[in-house]
C-alpha cells in the first residue's frame, strides 16, 4: 500500500453550507462534480463533502452516532501547516471570516510551534500549524503565496 491518503470525504448536514465555507470562506475551488458531493483538490490529495446520512449509507454505518456537532470528538482532526507563525494567523482570520468555530486560538505549544484550532460548520476540527521542527507537506517554496 502507498503511504498517502488519497481523499478525504467529510459528511456534512448542510451541503451548500459547507461548500460555501469551503469554497468563498477558505478560497478552496470546487472541481466539476456530481450535485450531491463536492470535489476539492489539495496539494496532495481532495477533500470530499458528501451529505451525512449518504455517507452513513454508503459505508453501512449506523446515522446519527458520535455527530461532531453533538460536542462528541470526532477521533481526528484535519491539519493545514504553514511555513510560519504569521500564515497561521492569516489562516485562522480567514477561518473566522468564514464562520469557523475557533477551539483554541493559535498559540506557542508545548511542542516548540505555534497552533490554533477551529471548527467547520459540521464540527470537524482544523489544527493550523507552524512546526520549526519538521515540516509536513510539500516544501514551503512550492507552496503559493495564498494561505
Amino acid at each position: 500500500m502507498d503511504s498517502r491518503i488519497s481523499m478525504i470525504t467529510l459528511g456534512v448536514n448542510d451541503l451548500t453550507r459547507s461548500v460555501q465555507f469551503y469554497e468563498q470562506g477558505l478560497g478552496l475551488s470546487r472541481q466539476t462534480s456530481p450535485p450531491e458531493v463536492a470535489f476539492f483538490p489539495l496539494n496532495g490529495t481532495w477533500l470530499a463533502l458528501f451529505e451525512r446520512q449518504a455517507v452513513a449509507a454508503d459505508a453501512q454505518f449506523p446515522a446519527g452516532t458520535a455527530s461532531p456537532e453533538a460536542g462528541v470528538f470526532p477521533g481526528f482532526t484535519l491539519a493545514h501547516n504553514l511555513p510560519s507563525e504569521a500564515e497561521v494567523d492569516a489562516v485562522m482570520a480567514e477561518a473566522i471570516a468564514a464562520g469557523a468555530t475557533v477551539t483554541k486560538p493559535a498559540q506557542k505549544t508545548f511542542w516548540g510551534g505555534y497552533a490554533g484550532y477551529f471548527a467547520d460548520p459540521d464540527g470537524y476540527l482544523w489544527e493550523v500549524a507552524h512546526n520549526p521542527h519538521f515540516w509536513v507537506g510539500p516544501s514551503p517554496s512550492q507552496l503559493s503565496s495564498d494561505p
